[in-house]
């Protein structure tokens, strides 16, 4: 099979195999496509393929074939063209065996005709983000798995937990492919409770809404990139982005509010330091560190830490992670 031209003419023995992506709306296909489906002498495809209901709106009349038997299928579809150019409309799920079916039948003749693949739609940057929705979907609704179906917000919070853990190791070990796989899982959270959001009865939100409200936020707190604002600096865009921030904020009752209670205390201490600095009230954390018992001296080292530019938290786990490949015996990491 070879790939193809934008030359087509119906009384042409040809089988066009037209592959497009179901991540984009049915219809946008190239003008090459447009051009073989104006000209060939038959358009067939598989029954309710969403992209042959937008050729047919379009004006073109496409004929609808079972595909249950394939071999078979691919008999007719290789027959047909004797008689001039046919158009196979692609389906969604990529017509399994369809193109082997047809390249044995083609071999078979002494005179076969062409039998050319031509690209009608490609995918974008993140369209398997699609596919993420709409395998949560079929997982979450009538049909599809038990566990996923009764899980709630509250009885997947311990998962997301231990995903976000499970990214933060991945991510400090250089590990590429870990990464690539943990991130999933932790985009598996996002997917999974948006599609648990969908069934709220007072207030439901989907994927979408979580995907509107963070390019809004991300717009909204950068506005050196899409207005007019000046900050050519990483310093000047953190002290831009905390003024957005405290704007949003500012009917937050007190510096310490919103900060998870989850977080593990030592995180969390970075937080309360950075939040109590920032609204000048260092004088609470003098106070605290007046108690000059344990938790008053770690929460020193915190701010010594800080004002250094040492991340506390990371810098605790580098020295677990040295302790426990110490304990297994192996070489201590560069």
């Amino acid at each position: 099979m070879t790939a193809a031209t934008s030359d087509y003419l119906p009384d042409d023995r040809r089988v066009v195999l037209l592959v497009s992506t179901p991540r984009v709306a049915p219809g946008v296909l190239t003008r090459d496509a447009w051009a073989a489906l104006g000209a060939a002498r038959q358009v067939w495809s598989a029954t309710d393929e969403p992209q042959a209901e937008a050729i047919i709106e379009s004006g073109i009349d496409v004929v609808a074939q079972d595909r249950a038997d394939v071999p078979t299928l691919a008999r007719r579809i290789v027959t047909a063209a004797d008689t001039g150019t046919v158009v196979w409309v692609g389906s969604a799920d990529g017509d399994p065996g369809l193109n082997e079916a047809i390249a044995t039948e083609v071999t078979r003749l002494p005179e076969p005709p062409d039998v050319e693949v031509l690209i009608g739609a490609y995918d974008l940057p993140g369209a398997r983000l699609l596919d993420v929705v709409a395998v949560m979907d079929r997982l979450r609704s009538p049909g599809g798995c038990p566990w996923d179906a009764e899980q709630t917000h509250e009885s997947l919070v311990p998962y997301l937990l231990e995903e976000a853990h499970e990214a933060v190791e991945a991510l400090e070990s250089g590990d590429t492919d870990h990464m690539r796989e943990e991130l999933g899982d932790l985009l598996l959270q996002i997917a999974f409770h948006s599609r648990v959001a969908e069934e709220h009865e007072t207030a439901p939100f989907d994927i979408d809404d979580v995907a509107g409200g963070l390019v809004e936020k991300l717009v909204r707190r950068h506005p050196h990139v899409f207005a007019d604002v000046d900050a050519d600096t990483p310093e000047a865009v953190e002290a831009n982005w905390e003024t957005i921030k405290a704007a949003e904020k500012e009917d937050r009752l007190h510096p310490l509010e919103g900060v998870p209670s989850s977080l593990p205390a030592l995180a969390r201490a970075e937080k309360y330091v950075g939040r109590l600095e920032k609204a000048g009230r260092s004088d609470l954390l003098d106070d605290a560190e007046a108690a000059a018992d344990l938790g008053a001296r770690l929460l020193g080292m915190v701010r010594r830490a800080r004002a250094s530019g040492v991340d506390a938290e990371g810098a605790l786990r580098e020295t677990l992670r040295r302790l426990v490949a110490a304990s297994e015996g192996r070489p201590r990491p560069e």
